[in-house]
C-alpha cells in the first residue's frame, strides 16, 4: 500500500483521498486543535487539584462553618473577612510573615550566591561539596526540625551547651519561650533548609554565562568585583527573580518548622499566616475563619509573585 508523504502524520492514501473523515495534520488549524485536544487531560487534572479547592475555600470562606455543623447549608456572609481585617491575630502574623520572608529570603539569597559562587570554582572535591551542599534540601522537613528542637533545647540541647562551654553566654537561652530568640530560631531553621535550593538554581544561573564575557572584560582591565556586578549579577538576575518568588511563597506557606519548633508561640511571635489558617481550622475549629485567612493568603502571594515577576522581567529587557 501506497504511504502518503509531507504530512505530519503519514496516512494510507486510500484513506485520504475524498474521505471527509480524515483530518489533515499538515494544516496549521488542524494541528493546533490536536494540540489542544493533546493538553486537555492535563488542564482537567489541574482543574480537579488546584481550582475546585480554590474555588471550594473561597466558598467556605463566605460561610459560617463550624465543625459542629459541617453538611449544613449555610448563606453567604462577608463576617468572615469582617472579623480577619478587625483582628489583631491577623496583623500579627502578617507582620511576622513579612519579617520571615525579607530575613529568610534575603540571607538565603546572599548564603545561597556565595556557596554556588564557592562551588562553581575548579578544586579537588568540588562534587562531594555540592553533594554536602544539597544534603539539607534532600532532608525531610519534620525529621530535620525535629532534630534543631533537640538541639535548641533549653535544658540538654548541644547549642546551649556549647555556648555555655565556650563562655560565650553565662545561661542558657531559652529558645522555646524568649519571644526574640524563637523567632530568629525558626528564621535560622527556615534558611538552613532552605539556602541549598537557592545555591543549587544560582549555580545554574553561573554556569549558564558564556566564560568570552569574563575573558573580554578581563582583556579590557576589569577587576573581580567589576566582572561580578557587570556580567554575574545582570545575567544571574532571571534566576534571581525565580529564587525569589520560590522563596517567598516556601516562606509564606511553610507550616511544618514553626509547628515543630514553637506552635506559633510565645504570645505569636513565631505565628504566621499558615500558622493562624491551622490554628482558625483545625485548633478552635472555624472553618469560616481559617478559610478566610487562606483565601487572603493566596491573593497576597499572587500579588507579590506578580510583581517580582514583572520587576525581573523588566530588568532582563
Amino acid at each position: 500500500m501506497t504511504i502518503a508523504t509531507g504530512a505530519a502524520f503519514a496516512l494510507p492514501v486510500a484513506f485520504r483521498q475524498g474521505d471527509p473523515r480524515v483530518i489533515d495534520f499538515s494544516s496549521p488549524r488542524h494541528r493546533s486543535k490536536f494540540g489542544y485536544l493533546l493538553l486537555a487531560p492535563a488542564v482537567l487534572l489541574m482543574a480537579l487539584i488546584i481550582i475546585y479547592p480554590i474555588l471550594l475555600s473561597v466558598d467556605i470562606s463566605m460561610k459560617d462553618v463550624r465543625i459542629a455543623r459541617i453538611g449544613k447549608a449555610e448563606p453567604w456572609t462577608l463576617k468572615n473577612y469582617a472579623w480577619l481585617f478587625g483582628s489583631e491575630e491577623f496583623w500579627n502574623a502578617i507582620w511576622v510573615t513579612a519579617k520571615m520572608v525579607l530575613m529568610v529570603g534575603g540571607t538565603a539569597l546572599v548564603i545561597g550566591l556565595a556557596t554556588a559562587i564557592l562551588v562553581n570554582q575548579r578544586f579537588k572535591g568540588r562534587s562531594l561539596a555540592r553533594l554536602f551542599v544539597a544534603l539539607p534540601w534532600a532532608v525531610p522537613e519534620v525529621v530535620a526540625t525535629v532534630i534543631w528542637a533537640w538541639m535548641l533545647d533549653s535544658s540538654f540541647g548541644v547549642i546551649n551547651w556549647a555556648l555555655l562551654k565556650s563562655g560565650i553566654i553565662s545561661e542558657g537561652i531559652q529558645f522555646a519561650s524568649n519571644a526574640t530568640a524563637s523567632f530568629y530560631s525558626v528564621c535560622f531553621v527556615m534558611i538552613w533548609k532552605g539556602y541549598p535550593l537557592v545555591s543549587i538554581m544560582l549555580l545554574a544561573g553561573l554556569q549558564s554565562i558564556p566564560q568570552e564575557q569574563y575573558q573580554a572584560a578581563e582583556v579590557d582591565g576589569a577587576g573581580v568585583w567589576q566582572r561580578f556586578f557587570y556580567i554575574t549579577i545582570p545575567n544571574l538576575m532571571p534566576v534571581i527573580g525565580v529564587t525569589m518568588v520560590i522563596t517567598t511563597l516556601w516562606v509564606f506557606r511553610d507550616f511544618a518548622i514553626i509547628h515543630v519548633l514553637t506552635q506559633g508561640g510565645p504570645i505569636g511571635a513565631t505565628t504566621t499566616l499558615s500558622i493562624l489558617t491551622f490554628e482558625q481550622s483545625f485548633s478552635f475549629f472555624r472553618m469560616g475563619q481559617g478559610a478566610a485567612v487562606g483565601v487572603v493568603t493566596m491573593i497576597i502571594c499572587a500579588v507579590i509573585s506578580r510583581a517580582l515577576v514583572s520587576r525581573f522581567a523588566n530588568s532582563v529587557h
